[in-house]
């Protein structure tokens, strides 16, 4: 009889354990990756400062119910004056298990966790790929990923209440 009540306890903490919210790193790999040196070798010999242009992009694919690839899209452009230097692209991607977690933590898990766990291996990548053209070596800033899926999140409600107030100003103009 004491076996029965420690199974219908055991029954719950099991289910529990079930349910909580899981986070895993399942598989980190380059998706792509370019480099381009237009100018070479006449390039070498350029004098003047050069100018850098970096743009930096994310998506989000699901894979299955809790799995999820996650891209993180580097481009860094070299210029002087109007004449391209070179070009690193990288796309660095990882699968990622998650399961368990509200819309709203995850969708958060995806913009900004998961992107700061792929940029290192990125910028190290764009690094080697800089000095290996020929270059010294270049190191990427660190990213607060936090900050700009906020001001991302804050664009997107901005654009969901401007879309709310069109429609409501149609519907009154209709009226």
């Amino acid at each position: 009889m004491s076996e029965e009540q420690n199974n219908g306890a055991a029954a719950p903490a099991d289910a529990a354990a079930q349910t909580a919210p899981t986070f895993s790193v399942e598989k980190i790999y380059v998706k792509d990756v370019s480099f381009e040196v237009p100018g070479a070798p006449a390039v070498f010999n350029e004098q003047a400062q050069p100018q850098l242009q970096m743009n930096m992009n994310q998506s989000v694919q699901r894979l299955g119910e809790n799995a999820f690839e996650v891209v993180l899209g580097i481009t860094l452009t070299c210029k002087i004056g109007e004449k391209s230097v070179y070009l690193a692209e990288v796309k660095q991607a990882g699968v990622f298990g998650v399961a368990g977690f509200d819309p709203q933590t995850l969708d958060g898990l995806l913009g900004s966790h998961c992107p700061s766990i792929l940029y290192p291996y990125a910028r190290q990548l764009i690094s080697d790929l800089i000095q290996a053209g020929g270059f010294p070596p270049f190191y990427l800033q660190p990213v607060n990923f936090d900050a700009l899926y906020a001001e991302g999140l804050r664009q997107r409600q901005a654009q969901q209440q401007n879309g709310d107030g069109l429609a409501d100003a149609e519907a009154a103009g209709n009226a």
